[in-house]
């Protein structure tokens, strides 16, 4: 749509919601010739009439009836283009991307995720379950907005790349139940015995997918003077859970992971657990107002 034939729209518009020109040009801040100019030309531009005129009354014509609310509409949303433009600036719609790393969703992602939905109810949130490997150079490419991750040994992270730590939760054991009922693992105190957990298979992340993770694990044996045992390996934490219901193993998880309930799972505290540490990645040039509105929520 040019300009001409937007003043054509709205002129047609003035004109069917009053049915008179005088009426409608006065109220168009326009005298009426050119407005029945304005009419004549668009009516010759479209091949049909809009309205019937006679020296007394003007009335739409059916086809003139039927393309009113198109045109009504399309005025609208014209006409909030500027109020659209300001939402927009200030973050209060479009949309975010925000990557996940799969123990989130069960710490910090459920309430952050709220939080900003409160905050920023017209905002479409795209949520992107990825590991942390992959989420790295995806947000360093503007895929995404921001992600969660576990971050890397030391944080070395791209420059490009900015960092704030959301939470740091203690690790525990999930173990097959029924390893903890018929006394496999004895738990003294509530903990479980260093010395089975040492002994214990272990279901583990792919140090490829998730080496901070997997470090802070096989690290906890080896200062203990024992090598992780580890039999089977999942990139999904659920997946984790999973093969330790089913007796494969046991699994150092963070904490949070107790709000996954499973049959057949035992949680159980370690002796001086690990903690493992999740935060949030973004751009540091990338100024989208959907990025500022959350950045503002975590604190940053």
């Amino acid at each position: 749509m040019d300009i001409r034939q937007f003043r054509q729209f709205r002129h047609f518009a003035a004109v069917a919601e009053s049915l008179h020109f005088g009426r409608a040009a006065e109220r168009l801040g326009m005298t009426q010739p050119p407005l029945s100019q304005s009419i004549l030309a668009l009516e010759k531009e479209l091949g049909a009439p809009l309205f019937a005129r006679t020296k007394r009354s003007v009335e739409l014509t059916p086809l003139g009836q039927q393309w009113l609310p198109h045109v009504l509409e399309a005025l609208a949303a014209v006409d909030a283009l500027p109020e659209t433009a300001r939402r927009l600036r200030d973050g209060q719609t479009g949309y975010l991307t925000l990557s996940f790393v799969s123990t989130a969703d069960y710490s910090v992602l459920p309430d952050l995720v709220r939080r900003y939905a409160e905050a920023f109810p017209d905002v479409e949130i795209r949520l992107v379950e990825a590991t942390s490997d992959v989420q790295i150079p995806a947000v360093a490419a503007g895929e995404r907005h921001a992600g969660i991750i576990i971050p890397p040994a030391e944080r070395a992270l791209p420059e490009a790349l900015a960092y704030h730590r959301l939470v740091s939760e203690p690790l525990v054991a999930a173990a097959p139940a029924a390893w903890v009922e018929d006394g496999r693992l004895p738990i003294v105190n509530g903990v479980l015995a260093p010395e089975a957990l040492l002994d214990a298979p272990l279901v583990l992340f792919p140090r490829t997918v998730a080496p901070a993770f997997h470090d802070l694990v096989t690290g906890y044996f080896s200062a203990r003077g024992r090598p992780a045992r580890i039999v089977q390996e999942a990139i999904q934490m659920q997946t984790i859970i999973s093969l330790v219901s089913a007796g494969l193993g046991l699994a150092l998880v963070p904490a949070s992971l107790r709000n996954l309930a499973r049959a057949g799972v035992a949680y159980v505290e370690l002796s001086s657990p690990p903690v493992l540490e999740t935060g949030l990645v973004w751009r540091r040039e990338d100024e989208a107002p959907t990025l500022r509105g959350l950045l503002g929520l975590v604190g940053v």
